[in-house]
């Protein structure tokens, strides 16, 4: 049933567990939404896990399965096996695997995020593409879970706080994340009160995915150990910048980056041009999966740090895309940041989605689209229109809208997954419109 896995991983494994006094594994897994769903077996269970799965309901889960076709198995994947720093290891220690989900015939479930992005990353690999990322996670910490919430300080962009505040938090979220083999490029406070930046180190785009995973959870359980809330929450603070996950990405042919060229005059190839444009082509209808909830789209506004069209620049930080300088003599470090998806995103579908966009316009050979170096926010309508720099979708049933009508995006993820987050977005936008907000109470039940 399992993928194919070497009796040197699986005996690895059983030594190491050992070694460690594991007693159980959390085997981990994501629903469409990219909620992390977990349960735990005994260490003596792992191998057989690792070799047939193990059974679940499907039917409880967003986007798995109909009650009447419910068993599906969770196959874990070996090379993901890692310790828990943060579980007490009194008694014995506890472990996680990532899992693929499959169905009861061994077949790999077509609405799996994991599956999706490995289903696009072989695409990209038959073209001879390597596929690697590098983002930029934000969030806040807050005092716990009320209304309003309670920033612990005052920050601004790299500001030095008070240890006692936050840096505590982030050197022990770190240390934690490296005692997990998860690379770490820096740490820092953000723009806004309280918020803060973990930047993960480059790496293969399914490594990441599950990096990023860790990630939210490691933040929250270091935060919740110094008895504060963390939230990935996009936009928790009015007249505040939201949490991004700008995202950096390269396609490497072997040990060659894809997107350099030495003699073009800006460094990128033309391969690097034709991925652009199949991002730009492609923006507004992959916003569903890398801005999926209805709080993504009050970031996504002028003035806020924010993409809110879609444009691309060499360096000007306000548009959807830039390419960051590169050192002299450092090709391989050349690299293209999409700015708008948010660390509340499925990073499966969301790095599946971003890189079938920019294979699209690879295949298909898709014109360069002219960089815009001036601030776009701040062109009028009509010179926005002159330069082709369109409004991405400005709330989450107009990225509904433009995903439903998509065919690159049906072609990459499947009717399947495309059909199941459409009417799941429908339904909570359904739900946030039938919703009296406290801002309507404020602001028309006196003067109405």
């Amino acid at each position: 049933m399992a993928d194919s896995i070497s009796n040197i991983n699986t005996d690895y494994i059983r030594i190491y567990a050992k070694d460690n006094n594991v007693k159980f594994v959390r085997l981990w897994f994501t629903d469409l939404l990219g909620v992390l769903k977990s349960f735990a077996i005994g260490v003596e269970d792992l191998e057989q896990a690792v070799e047939e799965g193990m059974w679940f309901d499907g039917s409880a889960i967003e986007g798995f399965a109909r009650t009447d076709e419910s068993d599906m198995l969770a196959v874990p994947d070996a090379s993901t096996f890692q310790v828990l720093p943060w579980r007490p290891d009194d008694g014995g220690s506890v472990a996680r695997m990532f899992c693929d989900i499959h169905h009861p015939d061994g077949q790999p479930c077509e609405s799996d995020s994991r599956h999706v992005l490995k289903r696009v990353l072989r695409r990209a690999a038959e073209m001879g593409f390597t596929f690697y990322v590098g983002p930029e996670l934000e969030f806040f910490y807050f005092g716990d879970q009320k209304r309003p919430p309670k920033v612990l300080d005052e920050g601004g962009y790299f500001d030095l706080v008070p240890m006692h505040v936050s840096s505590d938090l982030r050197r022990d979220t770190v240390i934690t994340l490296e005692k997990m083999g998860i690379e770490i490029d820096n740490s820092h406070h953000e723009v806004a009160p309280s918020q803060h930046e973990i930047n993960l180190r480059y790496t293969d785009a399914l490594t990441m995915a599950d990096n990023v995973m860790t990630h939210r959870v490691v933040v929250k359980e270091i935060a919740a150990a110094h008895g504060v809330y963390a939230t990935f929450m996009p936009k928790p603070l009015n007249d505040q910048n939201g949490s991004g996950m700008h995202t950096h990405m390269s396609l490497f042919q072997k040990e060659t980056n894809a997107f350099h060229d030495t003699q073009a005059e800006d460094g990128l190839s033309s391969t690097a041009h034709s991925f652009i444009a199949g991002l730009l082509r492609h923006a507004s209808e992959f916003t569903l999966l890398t801005n999926q909830w209805i709080n993504s789209y009050k970031r996504l506004v002028p003035g806020y740090e924010a993409p809110a069209y879609v444009s691309w620049a060499k360096r000007n930080r306000s548009h959807l895309i830039r390419v960051p300088a590169i050192r002299p003599g450092r090709p391989e470090h050349t690299r293209v940041e999409l700015r708008s998806p948010d660390s509340a995103c499925n990073p499966y579908l969301a790095f599946a989605a971003i890189l079938a966009a920019g294979v699209e316009g690879i295949e298909r050979k898709y014109e360069p689209v002219p960089a815009i170096e001036r601030p776009v926010d701040e062109l009028t309508e009509s010179e926005r229109a002159e330069v082709g720099a369109r409004r991405l979708p400005s709330d989450l049933m107009e990225a509904v809208r433009a995903a439903k009508t998509s065919e690159y995006l049906r072609r990459a993820l499947g009717d399947t997954v495309v059909d199941k987050i459409l009417e799941n977005k429908k339904i909570e936008w359904r739900r946030f419109m039938n919703h009296v907000t406290e801002y309507e109470l404020d602001r028309y039940l006196g003067v109405l």
